[in-house]
């Protein structure tokens, strides 16, 4: 991201300056709020995810025949929500990552980080 602060001129006047910290600023919250309602949609789509998952085990349950058949039938349900609980981590970390890049790269003008 390039700030729109770099386009104002050296001589730019005070409120010239302003005005392109508010654009940039503006830029960066509409971008954040963008990744959060990307991040809302995603965990919407999870939530309706694991509640077809546990439709499912209580409509098999009742059709098991026997006790081995039914534990057979929580264990695959378990198996998949544990998946499903590594894939929320990773999801998870990925959102803060990219909302963390998106603040450090405003906060440095769009310039990569300098280490020292």
């Amino acid at each position: 991201m390039v700030s729109k602060e770099s386009t104002v001129s050296p001589n730019a006047s005070p409120f010239d300056l302003a005005v392109g910290r508010t654009e940039a600023m503006a830029h960066l919250q509409r971008e954040l709020l963008e990744a959060c309602e990307q991040a809302s949609r995603a965990w919407l789509a999870r939530v309706q995810s694991e509640a077809d998952l546990w439709a499912r085990l209580a409509m098999k349950l009742p059709t098991t025949s026997s006790i081995p058949e039914a534990m057979l039938a929580y264990q695959e349900c378990i198996s998949q929500r544990m998946q499903m609980a590594a894939e929320d981590g990773r999801r998870l970390s990925e959102g803060c990552q990219k909302i963390m890049q998106k603040i450090t790269t405003s906060l440095t003008n769009g310039s990569p980080a300098q280490s020292s």
